[in-house]
């Protein structure tokens, strides 16, 4: 297999208008077209896997992950917000330094970069059907057709897609009408009320009830109640004795019974 003519050992990238990172020129010109090629910043990889974590109880696979990038470090400043990027072997999820992540993009039909996306898309359909009660269960089809119609809208405009917004599209994505309901997903926001609750046997409850130490709550209850004269009190108490018309009223308890 013949070598190839050059590889890419560094790369110079460029802080474009949308505050997104673009690059400018590489090492390895003969493979890599620079035009529109994007690529996701310290920043934005630490985004990125906070939402991939989400996404491990539901078949993500780190080294897809780490397969789809080539990882580069800051090497030196240069002028017009252009920075010269070194590239290391490193992961992405374990390293100290902050890195930047080039997708692999040489193939762009089956290639890591193209095998993520359908990977990551296929996990975040299946943890949304596992939270959600949707009427019919999504389809990676569905989803890829809904994420495609929004990336050619850009397409049209003359706008290319960063690789950051492509891979949030994703790992971001709700189907039209739940966008507020990713917080409280249908299977955690059932009332259950106090079933979790023990239940107290009578003889429990009594102690409860009589407990000296719980009958603080009564007096919280009605912090706002204004203190009463306690000489008044007792002229209150011996006129409700000598009518014999006011019985006296129950202790209000402060917890209710399941």
């Amino acid at each position: 297999m013949p070598k190839p003519l050059s590889t890419l050992d560094w790369c110079v990238v460029r802080l474009g208008e949308d505050h997104n990172w673009w690059v400018a020129e590489t090492s390895d010109p003969v493979r890599w077209d620079v035009d529109g090629l994007s690529i996701v910043d310290p920043r934005q990889v630490a985004h990125l896997i906070e939402l991939v974590d989400q996404l491990r109880d539901y078949g993500f696979d780190q080294d897809a992950f780490e397969a789809a990038f080539i990882p580069f470090r800051i090497e030196r400043d240069l002028d017009g917000e252009k920075v010269r990027l070194k590239r290391v072997k490193e992961s992405l999820f374990e390293s100290d330094e902050k890195l930047f992540a080039l997708p692999d993009i040489l193939d762009e039909e089956n290639g890591p970069y193209a095998d993520l996306l359908d990977h990551l898309t296929r996990c975040r359909v299946k943890m949304l059907n596992d939270l959600f009660d949707f009427e019919a269960k999504l389809s990676v089809d569905e989803v890829e057709d809904e994420i495609r119609e929004e990336q050619n809208a850009h397409f049209i405009e003359g706008r290319a897609v960063h690789t950051f917004e492509e891979l949030s599209a994703i790992l971001e994505y709700m189907p039209a009408g739940h966008e507020h309901d990713e917080e409280h997903p249908a299977k955690d926001i059932e009332d259950h009320g106090d079933d979790d609750l023990p239940e107290l046997d009578k003889e429990e409850e009594e102690k409860l009830k009589n407990d000296e130490s719980l009958k603080w709550d009564e007096d919280e209850e009605n912090p706002d109640e204004e203190e009463k004269d306690p000489d008044a009190e007792k002229d209150d108490d011996k006129e409700k004795d000598e009518d014999g018309d006011e019985e006296e009223k129950p202790r209000r308890r402060t917890k209710k019974k399941s």
